[in-house]
Order: C-alpha cells, then sequence, then structure tokens
C-alpha cells in the first residue's frame, strides 16, 4: 500500500508530457506481456527484408551477403576512425603500446580461462557465463517479463550493477582486440560462442538484461565494436550475423520505445541516445537507422543545458559521471561528423568547458578523486586504466578538439586514443604541444568545486573543496559531502574521497559511504549534512551550500564557505570552513 500512494503522490505531481511518455511505455510494456507486439521476437528472415534495406528482390535477408557488406568498404568511413582499418590500428597500437599490447593479451587469455574483469572485480564464469546469476550473492532474477522485474531489489536479484556489467559484453572488445593484436582464432571463436550462447538464454523482452535501456545501449556498442574488430575473421559467418544484427534490431526499438526521459533523465538518457546513435551509424542499412542518428542527436544536444552547469561541470555532482558524460559526447562528435555535421557546432564549445573541469581535478599523480558515485564501469572496454584515471579521456579530447594542455596533463595515455581515433589520431596527438594550462587554480562556482594548486608536476601540493549544489533530492549520485576536502602534498594523496562501495546489495554499506562520516568534512550529532530518502538513489533533506571568499594569487590561495545541513537538528547550527 505504501508504494501505492507514492506511485499516486509521484503521478499527481508529473506533466502531462510525463504522463503521456510513461502511460505509452507502459502500453506497449502490456502488449509486449501479451504477445501482441512485434518486438517480442526475433523477426523472421522474410520480415527481416523489410527491416533492413538489403537489397534482395525477394525480400529475404541473406546472412552472407550483409556480412560482406560489412566486410567492404561503402559503410566504414561512417563509424569511428580506429575500426577504418583495425588491423592497421593493432599494428601501431603494438608499436606504440608494447607493454598494454601485452597485457591486453594477458586479459584475453584470462577470459578464455574463464576470468572476467567486471569493474573493479575480476569474477569466475567457467567456460560459458550464466548470464543471469550475479555472482557474489549467487541471486538469479527471474525469467520474466522485463517490465515485472524488481531490478533494483537485492532480495531478487542481489547487486544488479553485477549481472549488468558481465552482459555488457565489453569484454568481447578486449577478445577482438587481441584477435588482431595476435592473429589467434581462439579469441574471435569465444566471442561467438559467448553471444551465441546470450543470444539462447536471453529471448527478446524476458529477463533482467532487458529491464535497462542504457544497459542494452551499451551491449550493442560493445557488438558494434566487436563486430567490426571481427568483421574479416573466418569465426564470423553469415548465419551467426544474421542472428546478432536481428537482435540489434530489437535493442534499437526497445531503446528508442523506453528512453530515460523520466525514469533516470541523467548518463541513462544520453548513453542511451548515444547507442542509437552507434546502431544507427553503423549499420545505415536498417530502415529505421537515419531516425535513430536523428532522435541520438537531437537527445544528446537537448542534454547539454539540462545536463551541465554554466561552468561546464555534469550536474549529478559525481566526478565519475562527469568523465562519462566527456566520453559520450566525445564519441558522439566522431560519430555525426558525416551524418549529423549540425551537432559538432553545439557539442565542440562545450566540450572544451567539460575537458577544463577533468583537467583541474586531476591531481598531480595523475588520478583523479571519485567524488559522488561511481560504479566502475566503462562506455567501451578499450584498454585497462584505473577507475580514478581519466587521462585516457582528456588525451581523445586533445586530438578531437586540439587541446595542448590536455595532452600536457594526459601526457602517455594513449592507448584508447589509438583504438578510437586509429593511426592519424595518434598523428594528431603527436603534433600537439605540451603545453600546461593557463592558471593553476580554479573555481567552479555554479556546480561548487573550488581546485588549488601549486603549479603543474608530479610533486605539486594540490587540494579541492566541495562547496556547491547538491543536484536535487532526486540527484541519485550526489554524496553528502558539503564543505569536503581533498589533499595531496608533495604530490602524494593524503586525504581521499572513499567513493561509493556498492549501489544496491547493501543499504548500510551505502548509506555510510554516501554520508558525511565517510568524506574529510563535519557531522553534528553522528547526522549528516544531507538526509537520505527512501530510496538508495534520493535524498529526503539536502543542504545549501555557498562560498563566502574565494582568493588565488600567485603566492597563496584562500578559500571560505559554509553549508546550512544542520539547520534542521534539534540544536541547528551552521559549518564554516
Amino acid at each position: 500500500m505504501p508504494r501505492f500512494v507514492e506511485r499516486v503522490r509521484k503521478l499527481r505531481k508529473a506533466s502531462i508530457d510525463e504522463l503521456r511518455v510513461r502511460c505509452a511505455q507502459a502500453a506497449r510494456a502490456r502488449l509486449e506481456r501479451l504477445g501482441l507486439s512485434s518486438d517480442s521476437r526475433l523477426p523472421t528472415d522474410r520480415e527481416f527484408g523489410q527491416l533492413f534495406d538489403c537489397g534482395q528482390t525477394d525480400q529475404l535477408a541473406d546472412g552472407e551477403s550483409l556480412l560482406a557488406r560489412l566486410r567492404g568498404s561503402h559503410i566504414v568511413g561512417h563509424v569511428l576512425p580506429g575500426l577504418a582499418d583495425p588491423e592497421h590500428t593493432a599494428l601501431e597500437f603494438r608499436r606504440r603500446c608494447p607493454e598494454a599490447a601485452a597485457a591486453m593479451v594477458a586479459a584475453a587469455e584470462r577470459i578464455a580461462a574463464g576470468q572476467v574483469d567486471l569493474g573493479d572485480r575480476r569474477v569466475a564464469v567457467g567456460p560459458r557465463p550464466d548470464w543471469t546469476l550475479e555472482p557474489r550473492s549467487g541471486k538469479r532474477a527471474p525469467a520474466i517479463h522485463w517490465s515485472r522485474v524488481a531490478f533494483l531489489d537485492p532480495d531478487v536479484a542481489g547487486d544488479c550493477k553485477l549481472t549488468w556489467e558481465l552482459n555488457r559484453h565489453q569484454y568481447f572488445v578486449t577478445l577482438g582486440q587481441a584477435h588482431l593484436l595476435t592473429g589467434d582464432a581462439r579469441y574471435a571463436s569465444l566471442v561467438v560462442d559467448h553471444l551465441g550462447s546470450w543470444l539462447d538464454a536471453n529471448p527478446p523482452k524476458i529477463g533482467i538484461n532487458w529491464t535497462s535501456s542504457l544497459e542494452l545501449a551499451f551491449r550493442a556498442i560493445s557488438w558494434v565494436w566487436t563486430l567490426y574488430l571481427l568483421r574479416q575473421s573466418p569465426c564470423l559467418e553469415g548465419t551467426f550475423f544474421l542472428r546478432v544484427l536481428k537482435s540489434l534490431y530489437l535493442h534499437a526499438r526497445h531503446i528508442e520505445c523506453n528512453l530515460s526521459t523520466y525514469f533516470s533523465p541523467n548518463t541513462h538518457i544520453t548513453g542511451e541516445a548515444l547507442g542509437l546513435l552507434y546502431i544507427g551509424t553503423a549499420f545505415p542499412d536498417f530502415r529505421r537507422a537515419a531516425h535513430w542518428r536523428s532522435l541520438g542527436a537531437r537527445i544528446l544536444a537537448d542534454q547539454l543545458d539540462r545536463q551541465l552547469f554554466a561552468d561546464g561541470v555534469y550536474f549529478e555532482q559525481a566526478t565519475y559521471y562527469h568523465r562519462y558524460t566527456v566520453d559520450f559526447y566525445l564519441h558522439a562528435l566522431l560519430l555525426t561528423q558525416s551524418n549529423e555535421p549540425w551537432l559538432e557546432g553545439m557539442v565542440r564549445p562545450r566540450l572544451h568547458s567539460l575537458l577544463d573541469y577533468l583537467l583541474f581535478i586531476t591531481r598531480p599523480d595523475g588520478t583523479s578523486p571519485l567524488i559522488g558515485d561511481e560504479d566502475g564501469g566503462r562506455l567501451v572496454m578499450l584498454g585497462e586504466r584505473p577507475t580514478n584515471d581519466f587521462r585516457d579521456t582528456l588525451a581523445i579530447g586533445a586530438a578531437l578538439v586540439g587541446r595542448a594542455d590536455c595532452a600536457h596533463v594526459a601526457g602517455h595515455a594513449v592507448e584508447e586514443l589509438s583504438w578510437l581515433l586509429g593511426p592519424s589520431g595518434l598523428r594528431a596527438y603527436d603534433a600537439l604541444p605540451r603545453t600546461p594550462p593557463a592558471g593553476t587554480s580554479r573555481a567552479f562556482a555554479q556546480s561548487g568545486y573550488y581546485v588549488m594548486r601549486e603549479r603543474w608536476d608530479r610533486t605539486a601540493n594540490w587540494a579541492l573543496v566541495r562547496c556547491g549544489p547538491h543536484a536535487s533530492q532526486t540527484g541519485a549520485h550526489a554524496h553528502a559531502d558539503a564543505l569536503a576536502l581533498e589533499l595531496s602534498l608533495a604530490g602524494h594523496t593524503v586525504l581521499i574521497d572513499p567513493g561509493t562501495y556498492c549501489y544496491t546489495a547493501s543499504r548500510a554499506d551505502r548509506e555510510y559511504f554516501r554520508g558525511s562520516a565517510a568524506h574529510n568534512t563535519v557531522t553534528l550529532d553522528e547526522r549528516s549534512s544531507a538526509e537520505p530518502g527512501e530510496s538508495v538513489f534520493n535524498w529526503q533533506s539536502v543542504p545549501q551550500s555557498r562560498a563566502t571568499a574565494w582568493v588565488t594569487t600567485p603566492i597563496f590561495d584562500f578559500f571560505k564557505g559554509e553549508h546550512d545541513g544542520f539547520r534542521r537538528l534539534a540544536s541547528p547550527a551552521m559549518h564554516s570552513r
């Protein structure tokens, strides 16, 4: 009954447009459950001929001819530079990054031995993964229609994030890279085996792996990369390729019909838009490809003002999700240059602001603070790097928008750049002068990040103070970190934000790690500056913070701020730092 009351309360606050969108999504889900939607099953070859412009007069989709089109050159130029000639990309990567290439092959060997890295965890999955098993709790979500799966309930699904990470299939990309680096067909064969088993175990619309449109988008992006990396491999056969294309079509249809416009209007909606952009660009012969590209580009354009503060910082007050956002728009810029060129004029100026923030929060040792939530996930797994190292993103940004200061801070972090931009991107990066950023300290006043830095080298002193908006009461990824401090002395990190630990596995652990006691700030009567709400992703009360002084000079920086998060207590107080 309380859940019903909560739903009624939310509906009373909803706009007409939100009600329209939610009702349409609920109606589609009901048709799927009743078996009355064509999206509830893979299309037949004849049906697919109507959905994919395969050039067959009898309208029967032929897998071998479709695969031949992928192996040809007529569509490759529309995708990413590093995929235009992946063999050449791999050759240059091995020459430029020999240690990283060896590590990539070692990672592929671990995968072949049944060990897969999921975020910051290594999980044993055996010769074939159990696609619906959450490995830590041993729980398996029920095989029912996706709309009926309570995926956020740990008693039902365990930690759904772990299940989803496996089903993003990002390790397929690692296997594809290793195949190109070594010529070993085992890696390509393993991809085909695992992907085939996934298609068998996850029929359309059934189970936890269809519950999140963002997860479908990430999985589709992994498939695009994998198919392009392996497109010349004899292990990839026409019949199998046709089956994957049919599932990709259903992925795109599911995403476009179940966008997180009101469910999670954050990196979920932008990631879903990017997924549509990827599918529509990589496979332009889908009859809906132009629509998917246009819809994805339009959403990404609309979200620029909604999700970014005026100073260019991502609105949910989480550094990791800011890096996600930068990655999304870097990939979008590349994907739309030939098909949706109008987006470049909107994205490129905002990328400069997005990169500025990443630049200044980078510590002297090259790592970045994990303020707010982080899930350890990646847009696409193009190389191994620690969760708190954002320099690959800075390097890609430097090459794409010509930022010498980003190149200075990123240094030799070119693993992802090599695969994304290819040899030409490496040459563009190498041609940039390594110029330190202008200025050392900076206030991102609208979002509330105050960065103090002695100089731009690895032995500098550095500090960051959080004093700004908490996002909102539904700010899913913000923490109770008002006036929290991060500190590095002589290049050594001394005070840190401990990060997230978990989202849904343990409510007690979740609340501790997002509470004030886990941060370098003050609690009062053992209470946090923000009060958690009923969900693990919302807040009952949030503080108002403001900076009362900010002075930066060549010889010192000075900050002073305050927040009112303790005014709600029996003995109300202000906290000033």
